[in-house]
């Protein structure tokens, strides 16, 4: 008979355990023993002891946790998505050929400190088996290799601190007369964090400022480092269901290149896109650089078209020419040839500009701390200060084009005209064109984002010549915000309402009568006051037109001929926003059970140089 024998305590205001013991005849184990301060877990052999100042252990075994979002990872381990967990055994090491190498040599001790760093900052599982396995140390390492890896480094029990099911699931692979002892660690302050941010996070995807206040004061009272903070909140962020879809396409398209050890323009522009994807599903940038460092993106490029990089080389080494005499001060061209560098870099998604703006920064600092003219530090904070115009004023327009509810403030207009008069100084026009230029060309420009974005060019330019005022545009694109959230809300009850009552809307008596029993219910649901825009609901009545033709005519043609120029055509004609669409065609391909992979192959005629813009600076997590 299956048995368990769990003992729960504290060893601290902090640090809780569980400490299982799981067998067929549990009852006949050798357990535990508990002194004043500390916990030991033992059988012949094995032991692990919790002691004030760490976690001790001796015989076989390991731990393993859940792997959170951004920490260090095997690209093995990425390579597939049914690994969820880490796992580390007692005196094994990996070669360079990545085979691993086990030594009898398996005693150590670990900080809490450390465990709760190097694993998962909330819960970690350590453990030995006794049966089953038999011999010197190393030998019984890798038997418990060969019995439970596949099973610990895939259980969705770690994740969900089921103790029991794990315990089950491993039980179940070892034979008569053997037991596993297992230890539960848990970071109690972490875990309140963990929970509280969760619970903040996952109703609205965001933290609204009062959240924030409330998690930052949180954090202060638990006494929460900044590293454990980040990582915990980035955790949380990934498992939202929505992000991980696309954080996880986002992730298989980088591990495919990194195997390959190249990414091209079609690859590029799709990973361009899942960003541009991510501002409207608002999820954090903090995701995907987390991705971009982990898999080192930047080695992959290899794009034709990279003189902007040798362009930003010869301007920023010349900075450098002061201190030999030579008169290469910067000026207005070089300080436009520097911004459209960056402007393409960023297009690109080419970390490559900043590591050569990181190491020119760290130049100057070598070469003031040598005694070097301060003009060398005023040159290059003369550089630095306009590319945080560029970020800033390229972040906060890119937002207001691909996010919903995005509402400027006056001191945001007040902020974009003063980037503007500087761009403008260095070059006439030039605010347009870092600015406006590839968005307003960017195919997955819906039109609401379209109209937002017109707006605020013809606004600023009209306050700047007298003939408007920032409120004035600050309340026409509050207006143009306030139809967007409108036509979204009248989409989904008109699309329900025809779904469950109408087959037909093609009369203008049908589609009136529509109108009218919309206007009904969102009265009573209070959200509406007064009447439905006839030209508004129009509109909608002839965007699930247009929806409908796609699903049930054009798409499943496009899918069995694989015609991409027949959906491009659609997607240019059509006016629905791309984003829409694709939404479509996901719900289209998981309906009817079809392989994604398809999707993105009949996606693939688009068209890399049409990329979209890189995703703004919107990491901010609150």
């Amino acid at each position: 008979m299956y048995q368990e024998i769990r003992l729960h305590g504290r060893l601290s205001d902090n640090l809780e355990y569980f400490a299982t013991a799981a067998s067929r005849d549990a009852f006949r184990a050798y357990f535990y023993e508990v002194t004043s301060d500390s916990l030991r877990l033992f059988s012949p052999g094995n032991e692990i002891v919790l002691n004030p100042a760490g976690l001790h252990h001796h015989g076989n075994g390991g731990y393993f946790c859940e792997y959170m979002f951004g920490v260090d990872q095997p690209l093995a381990d990425l390579a597939k998505a049914e690994v969820r967990n880490r796992l580390v055994l007692y005196g094994a090491t990996s070669e360079k050929g990545g085979e691993l190498v086990f030594s009898d040599r398996t005693e150590g001790e670990q900080s809490y400190e450390k465990i709760f760093f190097d694993g998962n900052a909330v819960c970690n599982y350590f453990f030995f088996l006794t049966g089953s396995v038999s011999g010197r140390l190393g030998e019984q390492q890798e038997t418990i290799l060969r019995l439970l890896g596949k099973r610990l480094k895939r259980s969705a029990s770690v994740g969900a601190g089921d103790d029991t099911g794990l315990g089950q699931e491993i039980s179940g692979l070892l034979g008569p007369g053997s037991a596993l002892y297992l230890i539960k660690l848990i970071n109690r302050r972490h875990r309140l964090f963990h929970d509280a941010f969760r619970d903040s996070y996952h109703g609205e995807k965001t933290i609204s400022d009062a959240a924030a206040e409330r998690l930052e004061k949180l954090a202060t009272d638990l006494g929460l480092d900044k590293y454990q903070q980040e990582r915990i909140r980035i955790d949380v962020m990934y498992k939202h269901p929505d992000n991980r879809r696309i954080v996880d396409e986002y992730k298989n398209i980088l591990i495919d290149c990194n195997l390959r050890g190249a990414i091209n323009q079609m690859e590029n522009a799709r990973l361009t896109r899942l960003k541009t994807l991510s501002v409207r599903n608002k999820i954090p940038a903090a995701l995907f650089y987390t991705l971009d460092e982990m898999l080192k993106h930047d080695n992959l490029i290899d794009f034709l078209d990279q003189d902007y990089i040798s362009e930003t080389r010869q301007v920023l080494e010349g900075l450098f020419l002061h201190e030999r005499q030579i008169d290469a001060s910067l000026d207005h061209e070089d300080m436009v040839r520097l911004l459209q560098a960056k402007r393409r870099a960023s297009i690109n998604r080419d970390h490559t500009f900043e590591q050569i703006l990181l190491e020119a920064g760290k130049g100057c600092d070598e070469m003031i701390r040598d005694g070097a003219d301060i003009s060398l530090l005023e040159s290059f904070s003369y550089i630095i200060t306009y590319f945080d115009r560029y970020d800033s004023a390229s972040a906060k327009i890119s937002q207001l084009a691909f996010m919903e509810n995005v509402r400027f403030t006056e001191e945001t207009i007040r902020s974009l005209l003063g980037n503007k008069r500087a761009f403008d100084e260095l070059a006439p026009r030039l605010f347009a064109t870092l600015c406006y230029a590839d968005i307003l060309e960017n195919k997955y420009l819906g039109s609401f984002g379209r109209k937002k974005v017109l707006c605020l060019q013809k606004g600023l330019a009209a306050i700047e010549d007298g003939r408007e005022t920032v409120r004035d545009l600050v309340l026409r694109l509050n207006a143009i915000e306030e139809e967007e959230s409108f036509y979204r809300l009248l989409l989904t009850h008109v699309k329900e309402r025809i779904r469950n009552f109408y087959s037909r809307y093609n009369t203008r008596a049908e589609q009136e009568g529509l109108r009218l029993e919309v206007t009904e219910e969102l009265r009573n649901k209070k959200l509406l006051q007064g009447e439905i825009s006839p030209p508004l609901f129009r509109d909608v009545l002839v965007n699930i037109k247009k929806e409908a033709i796609y699903l049930h005519s054009l798409l499943p043609r496009i899918v069995a001929d694989k015609d991409t120029a027949l959906r491009e055509d659609f997607l240019d004609n059509s006016g629905l926003d791309r984003f829409y669409v694709e939404e479509l065609e996901r719900e289209y391909f998981e309906l009817n059970n079809l392989d994604l992979e398809e999707l993105y192959l009949i996606r693939k005629g688009f068209d890399g140089n049409d990329a979209p813009p890189p995703m703004p600076a919107v990491g901010a997590l609150f």
